[in-house]
């Protein structure tokens, strides 16, 4: 693992209470592996095991939601630098961010995970996301740059800024022809969801070098265990 000098922000026992501090070590938020292969899926996958007891976290606080928007290159460098320095400034706003961002976070994992389990996302689930879609545009403007256009997001001063495009390739992915291909990693105690593009859509875990070899290992313990019980 690299290290790197970084900015970190971390809540104490109060959770209104922020520290910015300078650290030579970069936190799990920096070094989440993006596998996902959509925005809002590595997002999702930003917490392993959405059931009652998360098996491991990567989001503890507002300064890991930034760290982590940088990695995924949501913010630039400025934003990041205005977020880090303006969040103590404003511990309870940066908490509501946060928290939008958990929630968000939990939304697209259930949509997601019902349609791949073959069943209808609930409309209440569908609704909440159509509310933070109609605010993410609220908050963009089409702008042209040589031939091409794209999404222009305002506000750079506005704490949780970069939940808009999550919630805009929450839609997108939705409303694609690659909705089909979303599937979630059989991984045991996994369940990181990606967009499956190999070419027979064949694939089963989020990556080979863990999941995948993870299973192959238990199923050699398997054949050696049933060969020496014979």
């Amino acid at each position: 693992m690299c290290k790197a000098q970084t900015y970190g922000i971390f809540f104490t026992k109060n959770p209104y209470f922020l520290i910015t501090q300078i650290t030579s070590e970069m936190r799990e938020a920096e070094n989440h592996r993006l596998v996902g292969g959509v925005l809002c899926l590595d997002f999702a996958n930003t917490l392993v095991g959405h059931g009652a007891i998360p098996k491991h976290e990567y989001l503890t606080d507002y300064g890991d939601l930034v760290l982590w928007s940088r990695h995924t290159h949501l913010l630039a460098p400025s934003e990041v630098t205005f977020l880090i320095r303006e969040a103590p400034r404003h511990p309870s706003k940066s908490l509501v961010a946060f928290k939008k961002a958990l929630t968000l976070r939990k939304l697209i994992y259930r949509i997601f995970s019902a349609i791949i389990q073959n069943t209808h996302p609930k409309q209440a689930d569908l609704d909440q996301l159509n509310t933070a879609r109609l605010e993410s545009l609220q908050h963009s403007s089409v702008v042209q740059v040589k031939q091409r256009f794209s999404l222009e997001w305002a506000d750079p001063t506005a704490l949780d800024r970069m939940l808009w495009p999550i919630a805009i390739s929450t839609t997108d992915l939705l409303t694609s022809k690659e909705l089909p291909y979303v599937k979630q990693c059989a991984g045991e105690g996994c369940g990181w969801l990606f967009l499956d593009t190999s070419r027979n859509h064949l694939r089963r875990w989020c990556t080979m070098d863990e999941c995948g070899n993870r299973a192959k290992m238990r199923r050699r313990y398997e054949r050696v265990r049933n060969r020496t019980s014979l």
